[in-house]
């Protein structure tokens, strides 16, 4: 996908639109509402894979994993699979009420996404530690994904703070959190990158991939991609608007099927194939080792 089409397929997407892959042999369909950090992997390798070797058309919507659950839990979207940037939060929120398993299939890594054309970007390559650049950029070149709605906001908001307390900045977390822009829609997070309107913004691994932008990924104390850090991770946590509390820990991406589905079978097969696309999952920035893993009351068909 050129990155003009791509920025406009992400205006769609965040917006709540839906993208349907042609080519299929019937009129099957599989809907997977999903963290929107996986939306070009879905859209533009693995939606149309599954399309081609099941026959079921896909269709995908994108959002920050918070937004996912409580649309989920408020009957406001009704999909066959649910997908999290956070397995934790996942089974807090719908196991007992909307499903009772679930498959992780893919970590990450947090980081920077940055402009190379910008001072920051400039800066950074010279190697000036980040979180010094950071004190100095204007308001709003920086950005991150709002906590209150994904994982990946909350996880810069705790980097930030674990940041602080390992090179001793005092008032770090309050200075960025005043000044870093707030991407609503977490599709849309690095279009101001690529756009030169921002500097830089933290980001996933696999999210630059898919951008084609530079990216410098944090130390494994406050990056959240290494399970040896757990206890580490989870010394910090952040509480959303609505009063939900997130501990840091490790990023897993998880699947599940909702009890509700409109066809659990193909959401059955869908999860199946996910949790068997190392391949391109890994091609496209995502971390597969020690994957996949099965939690709960996996269905059969997808144990075996």
């Amino acid at each position: 996908m050129s990155m003009q089409s791509r920025r406009g397929f992400l205006r769609t997407v965040a917006g709540g639109g839906v993208v349907g892959l042609a080519g299929c042999l019937d009129d099957q369909t599989v809907s997977v509402l999903s963290a929107g950090s996986l939306a070009v992997v879905l859209e533009d390798h693995l939606g149309q894979a599954f399309a081609d070797e099941h026959g079921i058309a896909f269709r995908g919507e994108y959002y920050g994993a918070n937004a996912v659950m409580r649309m989920v839990e408020d009957g406001q979207k009704h999909p066959d699979v649910v997908i999290s940037a956070d397995n934790v939060l996942l089974r807090d929120r719908l196991y007992e009420s909307h499903t009772d398993w679930d498959v992780e299939f893919a970590s990450n890594s947090v980081g920077l996404a940055y402009n190379p054309d910008s001072e920051f970007g400039r800066r950074l390559e010279n190697d000036e530690p980040w979180y010094e650049l950071a004190e100095t950029v204007d308001d709003g070149e920086l950005a991150i994904s709002d906590p209150d709605l994904d994982p990946l906001g909350y996880r810069a908001m705790l980097a930030f703070e674990l940041a602080e307390a390992e090179y001793g900045l005092e008032g770090f977390v309050e200075q960025l959190s005043e000044a870093v822009y707030r991407e609503p829609e977490e599709p849309q997070l690095l279009a101001g990158l690529e756009a030169g309107n921002r500097a830089a913004a933290v980001s996933y691994r696999n999210m630059a991939v898919d951008h084609g932008l530079p990216f410098v990924e944090f130390p494994d104390s406050y990056n959240f991609a290494n399970p040896d850090y757990e206890d580490h991770y989870a010394s910090v946590s952040y509480t959303t608007d609505e009063g939900y509390t997130a501990d840091g820990n490790a990023i897993i991406y998880n699947a599940t099927v909702i009890d509700r589905a409109d066809n659990p079978d193909a959401g059955r097969s869908f999860v199946r194939f996910l949790a068997e696309a190392e391949q391109l999952l890994a091609e496209n920035g995502l971390t597969v080792e020690g994957f996949p893993n099965n939690h709960g009351a996996v269905p059969d068909e997808i144990q075996q």
